[in-house]
């Protein structure tokens, strides 16, 4: 990212009809999924993962960045090739998430934050020396009775503003990610109130720590009922209540907001995103940074075997080709039928 400011770095990520794949699912977590979908699990599933995904034909037609592990920026294939390398030669910014997983926040039964402060500042200057373009660190938030506390919201955000500071130090994107939860019985009324919560403090935060918002993307979830709440608001209503908190919350400074699929269904998060960029003129980009929503249907086909690889990488282009024409407001359901 040499000659590139923070700033530069993120309207690149938000450019129009491209977004962000997540791939930072840690090894352990990724061999268990893959063994609870059937598949055989070896030594080098993880790597043979990375490939697949990282050299997917037409990649780069859609995504603008791939957020990456740490041992995933230092793979390498069979023959010696590194797969960042070969992202960064593709025009694709990696990032990384120098996130370590969730810890039980001290004082409280049942809340976390997330861990990984040790040493940042050095392993963020060696990853941008590696050519890593951004960061992305997350903190969860669960609806229920009396969570989340405003001790929990503020230790998180805390947290998430330092990250911040110290990626923009090293002249690397913060990825601010304030997750607020889809499982629950809540109403989308209750997740608004939350999520308006958790994105004031957050910004509170950020100003704090003279974070510069031109040189930050946020990823976000959307407003939404619980998944277990039985009524659900239908997709104009997600779009509307999600625009509504974000133009109270997150100022115009901010280059993009990036949607995380937080277990919607495919064709859910794509809508969704769909709707809010042809239904409202934002001041921010809206794209996606979406995990599960990109790679549930590849994964499922490819099942750790190499003959499905193509298959596979077929049903993540396409995936990826309806999210960018969602981030423009350009997604009709035509559009997913013509590919069945």
């Amino acid at each position: 990212m040499a000659n590139m400011t923070t700033s530069d770095i993120a309207r690149r990520l938000v450019q129009p009809g491209k977004g962000i794949m997540a791939a930072d699912r840690p090894s352990p977590a990724f061999k268990e999924l893959l063994a609870a979908g059937g598949s055989t699990v070896d030594e080098h599933s993880y790597r043979n993962w990375s490939q697949l995904l990282f050299r997917a034909p037409g990649l780069n037609d859609y995504i603008s960045g791939i957020i990456m592990t740490d041992e995933q920026v230092r793979l390498r294939d069979e023959a010696g090739n590194s797969l960042l390398e070969q992202v960064i030669a593709d025009g694709i910014i990696p990032g990384i998430s120098p996130f370590t997983g969730m810890v039980k926040l001290a004082g409280s039964a049942d809340e976390t934050v997330g861990s990984g402060l040790d040493g940042l500042r050095e392993r963020l200057a060696e990853y941008a020396g590696m050519g890593v373009g951004f960061t992305k660190w997350r903190a969860a938030f669960q609806i229920g009775a009396g969570t989340p506390s405003d001790y929990a919201i503020a230790a998180n955000a805390y947290v998430m503003a330092q990250v911040a500071a110290l990626s923009q130090e090293a002249g690397l994107v913060p990825i601010v990610e304030p997750e607020v939860m889809l499982w629950g019985e809540h109403t989308i009324e209750t997740c608004f109130e939350i999520t308006e919560r958790v994105l004031a403090r957050t910004f509170e935060a950020l100003y704090l720590h003279r974070v510069e918002l031109e040189g930050i993307l946020v990823k976000a979830s959307m407003v939404l009922s619980g998944n277990e709440c039985p009524v659900q608001a239908d997709v104009d209503t997600v779009a509307k209540q999600t625009v509504k908190v974000f133009r109270r919350q997150i100022p115009s400074a901010v280059p993009g907001i990036v949607f995380l699929s937080g277990g919607q269904s495919d064709c859910h998060a794509t809508a969704r995103l769909n709707a809010m960029n042809a239904q409202y003129d934002l001041p921010w980009a809206l794209s996606f940074s979406y995990a599960r929503a990109l790679q549930r249907l590849p994964m499922a086909l490819w099942s750790n075997q190499a003959e499905n690889v193509p298959a596979a990488q077929a049903a993540l282009q396409h995936r990826a080709k309806m999210n960018a024409l969602a981030a423009v407001g350009l997604w009709t359901d035509a559009l997913e039928d013509a590919a069945a």
